[in-house]
């Protein structure tokens, strides 16, 4: 019996997989949002999971360092990863808000697990939005809205018990409150938020990862990237999403149930993807890259500094070996690595200035 998760030889993907193949195409073509002629539809899926997130946001630094922010045609994000992909579409050098999970999240201003016994946020979203993205990092909003690639952010809406994934926002604080709505961790911030006028929590609860909603928008080929490590997830859920599930039905009838539903149906679609990875299908073409097994998972309100680099570290080195045809034995016994990048900024009344 074919066993997605086990792996000859560290061949965990094929060197020529046609979703890095499209990639190495349009870079070379030096090709453009907006002026394909290979006749595909490529997108980008970045999953976030709160402080989890840091693994997306340095494999896009990876991507941006390779100069292939331009090859997608669209990014599809859910909770922390949307932030992640807003500050890649934006154009700005993408290791000074990586630097972000481990300078100003890892803190008790961000995270804060004594609360749980409150009733107060164990994750400060406001602190996150209001200083961190507006002040102390300034995300470029309005660059993100003239992006030429579709930025969709994916929303669970309570009420309805339906995602969303909009891509066309109105204004820069429209875009804000639906990154800010996708963020929205149930039990780790109490209550839901709003977007729209809508009730609206994390994408992840009703869509339980955004690369499905690449393949319903009609990409022909799809880069996902993963948050935890390629390995098989659990067969039953775990205590703490267990909790989760009653949590959301005290919050809305059905919404735990279809969180559950959600989260079942992703463990049988997580093993199809790691079997592309080395098989591909004859039909839309999907690279899910995500930590490898013997590299640690982060938790989503993890406050580890040195663990969190570490991630940033192994994450970054993934992605660049993948594009780069760089084997997997080399990420394991350590003669292929990314280092932290040190550099100095200048700022002026929290603003970046250089």
């Amino acid at each position: 019996m074919f066993d997605a998760y086990a792996h000859d030889a560290d061949r965990y993907w094929n060197d020529d997989h046609p979703v890095l193949e499209l990639i190495r195409a349009r870079q070379a073509a030096s090709s453009a949002p907006g002026s394909r002629v290979d006749g595909f539809k490529l997108g980008l899926a970045v999953e976030g999971g709160g402080m989890r997130g840091v693994t997306s946001a340095a494999m896009l630094v990876a991507l941006d360092d390779l100069g292939l922010r331009g090859v997608f045609d669209a990014v599809y994000s859910t909770s922390s990863g949307s932030i992640n992909a807003a500050y890649f579409l934006s154009g700005d050098d993408c290791w000074y808000p990586l630097t972000i999970y481990f300078d100003d999240l890892c803190t008790r201003k961000f995270v804060n697990m004594r609360n749980m016994f409150n009733n107060r946020p164990m994750l400060n979203l406001d602190y996150a939005f209001d200083e961190v993205l507006e002040v102390i990092k300034p995300l470029d909003f309005e660059k993100v809205l003239k992006s030429p690639a579709e930025f969709h952010v994916t929303i669970s809406l309570v009420d309805s018990l339906t995602a969303i994934n909009p891509h066309e926002f109105e204004s820069r604080e429209d875009l804000k409150s639906a990154l800010k709505a996708s963020c929205w961790m149930p039990v780790a911030v109490p209550g839901t938020g709003m977007f729209r006028g809508e009730r609206a929590l994390d994408g992840g609860v009703l869509t339980a990862h955004p690369h499905l909603l690449a393949l319903e928008d009609g990409c022909t080929h799809v880069l996902s990237l993963s948050t935890k490590p390629l390995k098989a997830p659990p067969v039953r859920l775990t205590p703490g999403r267990r909790w989760s599930v009653a949590y959301l039905e005290r919050i809305q009838k059905g919404l735990g149930k279809a969180y559950a539903a959600s989260q079942f149906q992703y463990r049988s679609q997580r093993k199809q993807l790691q079997r592309w990875m080395t098989d591909p299908s004859p039909g839309p073409q999907v690279l899910d890259l995500a930590p490898l097994p013997w590299m640690k998972e982060v938790g989503n309100q993890t406050r580890d500094r040195d663990a969190l680099i570490e991630a940033a570290r192994h994450a970054h080195a993934v992605m660049a070996a993948a594009i780069q045809g760089i084997p997997v034995s080399e990420l394991r016994d350590g003669s292929f690595r990314s280092v932290p990048r040190i550099v100095t900024v200048r700022t002026a009344d929290g603003k970046r200035i250089s």
